[in-house]
């Protein structure tokens, strides 16, 4: 198996275990994870186009916007999340416990100026992430549709 492969499969792995662990605990447990809001973020598959889902973390949001940072905690590559939101960018969000249907685009270079220290503030692995990389890494305003 390559790195890549065993990296996939972690992450993967560990958003099932956090699935388990929110739905044993009644979403008491992991709900807040490094302070920031959790998100569900319910995606089209770009290749199957079936529906995808998978747990993030919010650093910056409010009720015109949710920001994603598509960061694959510092890989070479794109999360597969927001390749598919790349390829259909209508998604649907929960966060505190309230779906918003909404359409995802990238942040262009001035917003993620602005955003960027918001999110570094929220949490300072960020800034490590992008350190770790070549890679830009993308920041994903989803805002209502």
């Amino acid at each position: 198996m390559n790195s890549n492969t065993v990296s996939d499969v972690s992450a993967k792995l560990m958003n099932h275990a956090h699935r388990l662990i929110l739905t044993l605990s009644g979403n008491r447990l992991l709900a807040k994870p490094f302070g920031m809001a959790l998100v569900e973020l319910h995606t089209t598959g770009r290749k199957s186009g079936l529906p995808r889902s998978c747990y993030l973390t919010s650093p910056v949001h409010d009720s015109a916007r949710v920001v994603l940072v598509a960061s694959k905690g510092g890989d070479d590559r794109n999360p597969d999340w927001y390749r598919n939101l790349q390829a259909t960018p209508d998604c649907e969000v929960v966060i505190d416990g309230q779906r918003r249907q909404m359409r995802a685009r990238t942040a262009t270079a001035e917003e993620k100026a602005e955003l960027w220290p918001k999110i570094v503030a929220a949490y300072r692995g960020y800034a490590d992430y992008q350190r770790r990389t070549t890679r830009d890494i993308p920041v994903v305003i989803c805002e209502p549709r």
